[in-house]
């Protein structure tokens, strides 16, 4: 309220977030740091006095885009200041901590550039920012936990929710910029994790996904026991959260998939049986150039070892092709294995350089041309596959998370235990509800269902007839 008693105009936020669930996650936490500083999210670009971006480093479009969109959010922080309304710019995430100066000098227009190590410190660069001119710069890797300062949970849209454990990466791939842009592994304490399940769960979440660069490279600390805890024994936490039913984690490191992770699988009923586990090449050569910690067999290994665990898993994964030095015979191996293991889903890519990593300084760099034709081959062999198994669905009854209004009138979209889009006619009241559904058709990203219908019982007629006496003869 105001001197007069009268209501204080809410400021509006706008957040663009690029990139992986994991930057989901973080738009949403500072989305809720923000509000008791009066910051409502908004949709509308134009009516925003804070615009965020959110942003992605993996691939070199990624952070082009980001520049390009300044360039758009420029024109509207222009307009509005002719109106007599400011608007903060600010850019978050990794291209702020790989590149921040390199942001400030082209886009000198932006008024704050933080790295995901400081999203805790935003209501104080906001004050900063209040307090003198000039545009804030926060790329630092401090000391304490972000986690330590940032509200426990943020309000659940749907009833799916992330929950972020670890951050960071030690394994130095050398295509990848996570470890120089959100630092060392670090593992969120058990009871701190429990505690933003519980919460999500009080709020609606039926399913939680569980995230982390390295997400199976958990190892917070039990607070009564002193000990560290692996991804394993987590899950087996989680899933007796009261109010949610569905589990998952991402994004999975092959060589730190452990026993008990193993085991997981085979006995947690929560934990849903679909697991991503990105490989990134068929080729021991090609995976030795990456600096990745495992081998074809090793791979091929631990996928027959985790479906001997769960018979009825899928297996989604990362492919990169044209890698410095890849010849055609090391993608024919990337092939080879796509045969052998049959992903349900994949991500596959076109290497791009990214400054810094020693891939970038690498000789032997693949020509455009024989990166695309590579990666139309791969991708057409990965959509049969896909495509197969969604037609091999047709007819069977699956468990459905009901998440949200679809197209058209009377649609329900949800998500299948394999993470596949089902759309179903359906009343909204069943929104955050799993359904059983009778799959009855299926497209190349997409399957279409229908409630099962329960047996009908038998007439009264019926039951009079088959208990009457027989006619004498």
């Amino acid at each position: 309220m105001n001197a007069r008693g009268l209501r204080e105009p809410r400021r509006k936020l706008h957040v663009k977030t690029y990139g992986c669930q994991m930057n989901v996650y973080d738009s949403e936490r500072m989305t809720a740091l923000l509000a008791p500083l009066g910051y409502a999210p908004t949709a509308d670009l134009d009516d925003a006095d804070m615009v965020l971006l959110n942003t992605c480093h993996i691939r070199e479009k990624a952070a082009e885009k980001v520049y390009s969109e300044l360039g758009r959010i420029r024109l509207v922080k222009e307009a509005r200041r002719a109106k007599g309304r400011d608007t903060i710019l600010a850019v978050a995430g990794c291209v702020a901590q790989a590149e921040g100066e390199e942001v400030l000098r082209r886009a000198p227009f932006v008024d704050m550039v933080f790295g995901p190590q400081t999203y805790h410190r935003l209501p104080e660069m906001v004050a900063r920012l209040h307090r003198r001119s000039g545009a804030v710069l926060d790329t630092a890797f401090p000391e304490e936990s972000k986690f330590d300062h940032m509200p426990r949970s943020s309000p659940v849209d749907g009833p799916t929710a992330f929950l972020t454990i670890q951050e960071g990466c030690d394994k130095f791939c050398t295509f990848c910029v996570v470890p120089y842009t959100r630092g060392a592994e670090f593992s969120r304490p058990v009871a701190q994790v429990a505690a933003e399940a519980r919460a999500l769960a009080q709020q609606g979440a039926r399913e939680v996904i569980l995230l982390g660069q390295n997400v199976n490279a958990y190892h917070g600390v039990d607070d009564e026991t002193g000990q560290e805890v692996g991804l394993g024994e987590l899950i087996r936490r989680l899933a007796g959260t009261d109010g949610l039913d569905r589990l998952r984690y991402t994004t999975s490191y092959p060589a730190e998939v452990d026993d008990a992770l193993i085991a997981a699988h085979a006995e947690i009923p929560a934990l849903m049986p679909f697991l991503h586990l990105p490989v990134q090449s068929g080729s021991d050569r090609v995976l030795s150039a990456m600096n990745r910690r495992h081998d074809r067999v090793f791979y091929l290994d631990l996928v027959e070892r985790l479906r001997r665990a769960r018979p009825d898993l899928g297996l989604s994964s990362d492919f990169i092709v044209g890698f410095p030095g890849e010849s055609d015979k090391d993608f024919q191996e990337t092939l080879d294995l796509v045969r052998r293991v049959e992903f349900i889903q994949a991500y596959s890519f076109k290497y791009s350089p990214r400054p810094g990593t020693p891939a970038a300084a690498m000789d032997l760099q693949v020509p455009e041309d024989e990166k695309d034709a590579r990666l139309t081959e791969l991708q057409d062999l990965l959509n049969v596959q896909q495509t197969a198994f969604n037609a091999a669905c047709i007819g069977r009854r699956l468990p459905v998370l009901l998440e949200r209004p679809g197209r058209h009138p009377g649609q329900l979209v949800g998500r299948s235990p394999y993470m596949q889009a089902v759309h179903v006619d359906a009343s909204e009241d069943k929104l955050g509800q799993i359904i059983d559904l009778e799959i009855t058709r299926a497209g190349a990203n997409s399957l279409g269902a229908r409630p099962l219908v329960p047996a009908r019982p038998p007439a009264v007629t019926e039951v009079a007839a088959r208990h009457a006496p027989e006619a004498s003869l």
